[in-house]
């Protein structure tokens, strides 16, 4: 009987120990929950500042329209898949799809100055006709659609 005690004691003692490693375990699990939440938490903020930023930019006039569209329309996809595809929004996509084929960075550098007008002859009649829908879409960004996100976490 003695032995018998003694095996169903080692035996208890080996599973708590084994609940205990279990729940240290767990903890941990959840401590990096937390902090992957927090974390996607403030990069939500900080694109949804930057979007503030952008549009803002975009509406005083401070940022071309083609650059501003291009970087609001990339943020967005970032920041809200469901907000990115509203039809409000519709125009970023337009102008970035119209000017993915546009070199950027040292690309743009080494073209021609005739390649480089043809490209900015695109860009004002892209801003012409594209000019007040954007301007239209920022200002409902900075109005409306920025704070349904926020509403919906």
């Amino acid at each position: 009987m003695n032995a018998l005690h003694l095996a169903w004691f080692l035996g208890s003692l080996l599973i708590v120990g084994l609940a205990g490693y279990a729940l240290y375990l767990w903890r941990q699990v959840w401590a990096r929950q937390r902090a992957q939440t927090q974390a996607e938490r403030e990069r939500q903020e900080r694109i949804g500042g930057d979007l503030q930023i952008l549009a803002g930019s975009l509406l005083e006039g401070q940022l071309p329209l083609i650059e501003g569209a291009i970087r609001i329309k990339v943020l967005l996809d970032n920041y809200d898949s469901q907000l990115s595809r509203d039809q409000r929004c519709e125009v970023f996509h337009l102008l970035f799809e119209a000017t993915a084929e546009v070199p950027t960075h040292a690309a743009w550098k080494a073209l021609d100055k005739q390649q480089r007008r043809q490209h900015e002859k695109r860009f004002n009649e892209l801003e012409l006709q594209h000019k007040a829908a954007a301007r239209s879409a920022a200002r409902w960004l900075l109005d409306e659609g920025l704070e349904q996100p926020r509403k919906r976490a």
